[in-house]
């Protein structure tokens, strides 16, 4: 991130790379256009983006109602 010297922050685009203004004139921000915006909404959706997870263990599972505990 760096500033310019009227203290606009110029920030990397976190779809294309490009140089983005973080500011309120731009609308898009922290992207540097709609279509990026859109892009890494669209890649959310499809869930492109996954967060890491184990899989439950069977000793992690609720026991059953009326069952017998483990």
């Amino acid at each position: 991130m760096t500033s310019t010297p009227a203290g606009r922050r110029i920030v990397s685009c976190p779809t294309c790379r490009s140089d983005s203004v973080f500011a309120p004139q731009n609308p898009f921000r922290p992207f540097c256009s709609a279509r990026c915006k859109n892009n890494d909404f669209g890649a959310w959706a499809g869930e492109a983006f996954r967060v890491a997870a184990n899989a439950p263990h069977a000793d992690d599972e609720p026991d059953a109602p009326g069952g017998e505990p483990h």
